[in-house]
């Protein structure tokens, strides 16, 4: 129960953050990305935040013998860049660059009634649907 309602927490204060950081406006999104039209810069500073939070944060975060709420910390074990994730960052970036959504933006404009988000949220779902499919019949086969 403990863990559902942080988790509940999180995703409330990154959806809050979100919405004030303008990443739940797609015109914002949109407008950040046409570096050679109107560019918008107001994301740049939500970005340098981000990046500068982290980099410091990570640093004490990283050194605690396990996560205050958690057994232990979950970090990714592969480091290698390969074609999958050259792909799907590719396929990532450039369905960003089109709608201007991404997932964390687009379940909060669900949330909130958006209705590009009521078209791109099912989009997305199917497109994580087909990868669970794709990807399962290609393990199963190495099994």
């Amino acid at each position: 129960m403990k863990s559902t309602i942080l988790a509940f927490v999180s995703g409330l204060l990154f959806g809050l953050g979100l919405a004030i950081s303008g990443m739940t406006d797609r015109q914002v999104i949109l407008g950040f990305l046409d570096l050679f039209g109107e560019f918008n810069p107001q994301l740049v500073y939500v970005l340098a935040g981000a990046v500068v939070f982290t980099a410091i944060s990570f640093r004490f975060v990283l050194r605690l013998p396990r996560p205050v709420f958690a057994t232990g910390f979950q970090l990714p074990a592969a480091t290698a860049v390969d074609r999958q994730l050259l792909l799907g960052a590719a396929l990532f970036g450039v369905g960003w660059g089109l709608i201007g959504y991404c997932p964390g933006p687009a379940l909060v404009g669900l949330a909130g009634g958006l209705r590009d988000a009521m078209i791109f949220v099912p989009a997305m779902l199917a497109g994580s649907f087909t990868h669970y499919l794709t990807d399962r019949r290609g393990k199963i086969g190495e099994e």
